[in-house]
């Protein structure tokens, strides 16, 4: 299957998620959003958002092919409990901090995305979206001449190569930081040196 055929799904309706759901729906990209109070608290936001974009529930936004989460850290475990995730790509574009204060999450010396991957068994995990502000995820990818830049990463290269795929239909730039021990550690917040860099990408 081509990325244009993949059905894409969002758990999480904060600002990482809505501002995906933004960049989908101004390239036209259907997909279905999800969050803990149900499709009802949603029809706000999607309206604004246009008709590519649907309200579901959890279950129906872990249903499609690619599967973005964003959700508060804490919830994380709540927000996925349940849901049969194994074989879908699912985009980890979460970050180990707690809102509104940005407290950082002690994970010891784990990767965020090594704790993540285990609350999505059997997952194909990538880590995208986590690093820039997401009133850039939402805006215009285009910037100075050039691309705005979305770093990923991951283990299986065919979902990477998916999910590489979509950034570029969307219109950024992107650019594949290789495994999750390299690149989830390079992309993380806080720690890592690249996110909220708002870099672009010539020729």
């Amino acid at each position: 299957m081509t990325t244009s055929s993949l059905a894409i799904g969002i758990i999480g309706a904060g600002n990482i998620g809505a501002a995906f759901a933004g960049a989908l729906a101004r390239r036209g990209i259907a997909a279905t959003i999800a969050n803990s109070r149900g499709p009802e608290s949603l029809a706000d936001l999607v309206e604004g958002l246009g008709p590519t974009i649907t309200p579901g529930t959890r279950e129906e936004a872990a249903g499609k092919d690619i599967v973005l989460v964003a959700v508060n850290w804490s919830k994380l475990p709540a927000a996925l409990k349940g849901l049969d995730l194994s074989g879908r790509i699912v985009i980890d574009a979460n970050n180990p901090i707690e809102a509104p204060l940005f407290k950082p999450v002690d994970l010891g010396r784990r990767l965020s995305s090594e704790v993540f991957a285990e609350l999505v068994p059997g997952a194909r995990v990538v880590k995208a979206f986590n690093h820039l502000v997401s009133a850039l995820v939402a805006g215009d990818p285009a910037a100075e001449g050039g691309k705005r830049v979305l770093f990923y990463s991951g283990e299986d290269a065919a979902a990477k190569a998916e999910v590489g795929a979509l950034i570029e239909r969307l219109g950024f730039a992107g650019i594949d930081l290789g495994s999750l021990a390299v690149g989830g550690r390079l992309a993380q917040f806080p720690g890592g040196p690249l996110p909220t860099l708002n870099l672009v990408k010539f020729g």
